[in-house]
């Protein structure tokens, strides 16, 4: 593999959600580990799931593998990051200050800001000479999808600037108190993140084309803030010889080639890896060594594999008919990245809209591209996404034409540099995320949402601001409504997990729903996509994956959801308005060709 020769200090492995970087980052760390060197792994993500992969319990702190000599892992949790910063900030003047001091000092920190300021502190943290990683020879780094990514990778930028111009008494005032301690900290993590003899990206895609313009996107804006040392990893490929006897192997073959000949120019150059699909589900100490082993891969036995069939019943278009007979409302697809919420959320939005009712289908995900999904318009269907850059700018504006009209010249631009504060851009994307809400009220909004972490740090966000009304409103008997509590009415709000049938997708939308059910959120259904259980393959590859999807079936059946609905693997990519509207119809099962046809 490539993008092990000479590793550097620190291996980062960023690409769209579900792409395997979670199973490339654990396997890299093992084998780093298994050739004599001291190796952190680290996970950014907010919905980390390096612990499952290990079947151990990590958290937010440096934990020691017992399974895997010299390698230990971290998972950078943002609520009990931020929770240590406010202990920092605030402990000191605990008894010193009056009480009420205090508590605006802790009103101050309780926001979504000073969770991505806390995480962001943990992570710069870890790239510099520091007691906590002078002992590890490698930091490996499991990060979040793209968007969130790159988003936590240009803070210290960010900041630092922020910090060097920043002259004014910010909305952030409370966690800037501890940012500007750390100045010289961010500048360090900023130098080792641009040093390419320290740092090194691997890029991860599937040899799709969206997850390929992803990473040609990330490519570039990775680039131009100084991560130039970037290695491409095609991970999942269909291995030659499957597509022999089997239709939807042999199509899957075809896409994926035809997807690699149309490789974005930014990629081309890079040095490249290919990792085939492995029958086996990546969770376990075995399975990860096997991932990047040299040795040919053991032949798939599949005389035990019986596929019954899966339940015809489980269409997509049946929840579609429940959802249409209340005439609006707001439809939310959530979960792990790469399980295909973009398709899904496009084929419930064209579907309500095909029966002629009015929709606004919406996304949160920095990196999801709706239009690219649908491919063409359709009657009754509008279409929109919630851009960080410009709800951000759109704030901005507001609040300078409102609270800064007033301002003289100092004022203003004191106002001004506060805006300029990255923290800004967490407001005004809950300001745009509770419009969406409030539209629901007259039509169906179907929202195409960030993969986990970043959907729960929103939430939290409207959890926040819904305690602060509740607690603002006390006693005065007048009638509000918050976004969190339009969420938590089942009449007004739908949510669908969207899952593979795979563990650790289950295991994650688990947990989803349980941090949900803790919110007063309960999720109304859950959708299988990519089943390939529901193809009845003749691949003995895909026979193999098929036999494992049906325990993970059986669970979501029996344990997890309270309806459901089965989607199969396509032969072509379900892309554009027509095939949307005959994914959503389609059974698990084929019909079976009657006999002598």
């Amino acid at each position: 593999m490539q993008f092990l020769d000479q590793p550097p200090r620190f291996l980062f492995f960023t690409g769209k959600g579900g792409v395997g970087k979670t199973s490339l980052a654990c396997a890299t760390a093992v084998r780093l580990a298994e050739a004599g060197h001291r190796v952190l792994l680290v996970s950014t993500d907010p919905a980390s799931n390096i612990g499952q992969v290990f079947g151990v319990q990590i958290g937010n702190h440096i934990t020691a593998l017992p399974a895997v000599a010299r390698l230990s892992a971290l998972e950078i949790d943002p609520q009990a990051a931020a929770q240590l910063y406010r202990d920092r900030i605030v402990g000191p003047v605990r008894g010193v200050l009056p009480d009420p001091v205090v508590k605006s000092i802790e009103e101050q920190l309780s926001g979504a800001c000073t969770t991505e300021i806390a995480a962001f502190d943990e992570f710069t943290g870890l790239l510099v000479a520091s007691p906590l990683t002078q002992d590890f020879d490698h930091i490996v780094f499991d990060t979040a999808p793209t968007g969130h990514t790159i988003r936590l990778l240009q803070l210290p930028g960010a900041w630092s600037g922020f910090l060097e111009a920043g002259k004014g008494d910010a909305s952030c005032l409370g966690p800037l108190a501890g940012l500007e301690k750390q100045r010289t900290l961010y500048k360090a993590a900023v130098e080792a993140l641009a040093d390419p003899s320290r740092t090194r990206l691997v890029l991860v895609a599937r040899a799709q084309g969206g997850a390929l313009r992803e990473a040609a996107r990330t490519h570039d804006e990775l680039a131009a803030i100084g991560l130039t040392r970037q290695h491409l990893v095609i991970n999942g490929l269909m291995p030659a010889g499957e597509g022999e006897y089997d239709a939807l192997a042999a199509a899957i073959q075809a896409r994926e080639a035809a997807a690699l000949a149309e490789l974005p120019p930014s990629l081309r150059d890079l040095p490249r890896d290919d990792i085939a699909l492995q029958p086996f589900n990546l969770v376990g100490l075995d399975a990860l060594k096997r991932l990047l082993s040299d040795a040919a891969p053991a032949p798939v036995d599949t005389a035990s594999v019986v596929l019954p069939e899966v339940d015809q019943a489980a269409r997509l278009s049946s929840l579609v008919d429940d959802i249409a007979q209340d005439g609006h409302g707001l439809i939310m697809l959530m979960g792990k990245g790469g399980v295909g919420k973009t398709t899904l959320a496009a084929t419930v939005a064209v579907e309500l809209a095909h029966r002629g009712l009015p929709v606004h289908l919406t996304t949160s995900d920095p990196a999801a591209h709706l239009t690219e999904t649908l491919q063409g318009s359709l009657d009754n269907l509008t279409v929109s996404r919630i851009d960080p850059h410009e709800v951000t700018e759109r704030y901005r504006q507001q609040v300078l034409a409102t609270k800064g009209v007033k301002l003289d010249a100092q004022g203003r631009a004191m106002l001004e540099e506060d805006l300029r504060s990255p923290c800004t851009e967490e407001i005004a994307v809950f300001q745009a995320f509770s419009r969406i809400i409030r539209e629901a009220g007259k039509k169906f909004v179907v929202m195409d949402t960030a993969p986990t972490g970043h959907t729960l740090l929103l939430l939290d966000a409207t959890g926040s601001y819904h305690r602060d009304i509740v607690r603002q409103m006390g006693d005065t008997n007048v009638h509000f409504t918050t976004p969190m509590m339009q969420l938590q009415d089942p009449k007004q709000t739908k949510v669908l997990i969207v899952t593979l049938a795979e563990t650790t997708p289950v295991r994650e939308a688990a947990n989803l729903q349980a941090d949900l059910r803790r919110a007063g959120i309960v999720p109304w259904a859950w959708v299988v996509n990519n089943c390939v259980a529901a193809t009845q393959p003749q691949s003995a590859l895909l026979q193999q994956r098929a036999h494992n999807e049906l325990r993970e079936i059986d669970l979501i059946r029996t344990q997890h959801a309270q309806r459901h609905a089965i989607v199969p693997l396509q032969q072509q990519e379900p892309v554009g308005v027509q095939r949307l509207l005959a994914l959503s119809e389609l059974s698990p099962l084929p019909e079976p060709t009657p006999s002598g046809a």
